[in-house]
């Protein structure tokens, strides 16, 4: 399963996006955003928000929580910079960038992950999880908001005949929900807590993930 998207590949296509990131994406995933910072405000406390980008989400949180936000692509964290300048947002403790497979973190350190259609543009998405899961606090969540593939049907063909495009452009459209529970069976450490279709037409899906205290 690792590999099949290259690391140079996803820093070039979100290189590219960069610029345009914003105006595309804003509306499309807006509702997956909050319904996600929700979720984590819910929990409240240090707040790591993997795949960050241009920082569109940064000005949702509330000030009473501590946010850092990572990402892989220097030009969309270079937005993030400006934005947090612009609005002054003084409840985002850092931004850095970093491979959500190798985060530069101790275990347990933060209370909620957010990670907003982050999972299916990571070459190693397994991986991924397994660093979430490691920097969440036992009782934490893990929480994730992204296109997950259709179970079959005429959708299901069209993501399979358009992976090789979306791959060059980041990411991958014929994921599905059986990659996140065996997962999360061979895991063994994270319980599934939320699954619930998200806008626009339930494509994305809000899924989250409770870290085991024992």
């Amino acid at each position: 399963m690792a590999g099949e998207i290259d690391i140079d590949t996803v820093a070039k296509a979100y290189a590219r996006w960069a610029p345009v990131y914003d105006l595309v994406f804003g509306a499309v995933f807006a509702s997956g955003r909050r319904a996600s910072i929700a979720a984590a405000e819910r929990i409240g406390g240090r707040i790591l928000d993997v795949g960050i980008g241009t920082g569109i989400s940064l000005t949702d949180y509330s000030p009473g929580n501590r946010i850092v936000g990572v990402d892989y692509s220097e030009p969309m964290l270079r937005r993030a910079h400006r934005r947090v300048a612009e609005h002054e947002l003084a409840h985002v403790e850092a931004l850095a960038v970093m491979d959500a497979q190798q985060l530069g973190f101790p275990d347990a350190f933060f209370n909620a992950v957010v990670a907003q259609y982050v999972i299916t543009a990571v070459p190693d998405p397994e991986a991924a999880l397994d660093e979430l899961a490691r920097v969440t606090r036992p009782g934490g969540e893990i929480i994730l908001v992204n296109h997950l593939g259709a179970e079959g049907g005429p959708r299901r063909l069209f993501e399979q005949g358009f992976a090789p495009v979306a791959r060059r452009l980041g990411w991958r459209p014929e994921f599905r929900w059986e990659r996140l529970a065996r997962w999360a069976h061979r895991h063994g450490g994270v319980r599934v807590v939320e699954r619930r279709p998200m806008p626009p037409l339930g494509h994305f899906s809000l899924i989250r993930f409770q870290v085991s205290d024992s």
